[in-house]
């Protein structure tokens, strides 16, 4: 498994469905274009459709986290980056960025905790040691990495003081 760091490994365009009627994406779509982003992810380490179907396992999404940078329309190619932020013998943690695929603006990014699911028995799961040994080299790529700057983010009203 080799690849960059952070993984540049999915595209996509900005569909006519994906549109509301403020004339950009809607922001479930966005949750969409990012499941996509993930599934590229899981297909590379090895975790994704193929993987269920062959061993009954999976993995399902305990948290996530968007940011809505910059508006994308009708048509617009994207561009995501994805980063392996953390992993233990169960979950991954990760993060995507989803950018304008030729003008180059941040559109948004998603940050995502996902767990390891034995799907008889619909209960989490350890990964096998190949699985453990894989996420270990892309942890050794990406740990040096600057940490993304919209990673562990809270939301809130910001106030100021006085």
């Amino acid at each position: 498994m080799t690849a960059s760091a952070p993984l540049a490994i999915h595209t996509d365009v900005v569909r006519p469905e994906w549109i509301d009627y403020n004339g950009h994406m809607n922001v479930a779509f966005y949750v969409l274009a990012f499941d996509y982003a993930t599934d590229a992810f899981f297909n590379h380490l090895g975790i994704g459709e193929e993987y269920k179907n062959k061993y009954n396992f999976s993995t399902f999404t305990l948290e996530g986290h968007i940011t809505y940078d910059r508006e994308v329309l009708e048509g617009d190619p994207l561009a995501f980056k994805t980063y392996l932020l953390d992993y233990d013998t169960k979950r991954i943690h990760y993060f995507h960025e989803m950018y304008h695929a030729t003008e180059g603006y941040l559109a948004a990014t998603n940050e995502l905790m996902t767990i390891h699911i034995d799907m008889g028995a619909r209960r989490s799961a350890p990964f096998a040691p190949e699985m453990v040994e894989r996420l270990e080299a892309m942890m050794q790529q990406h740990k040096h990495l600057p940490r993304p700057e919209k990673a562990g983010r809270t939301i809130g009203i910001r106030r100021k003081a006085g």
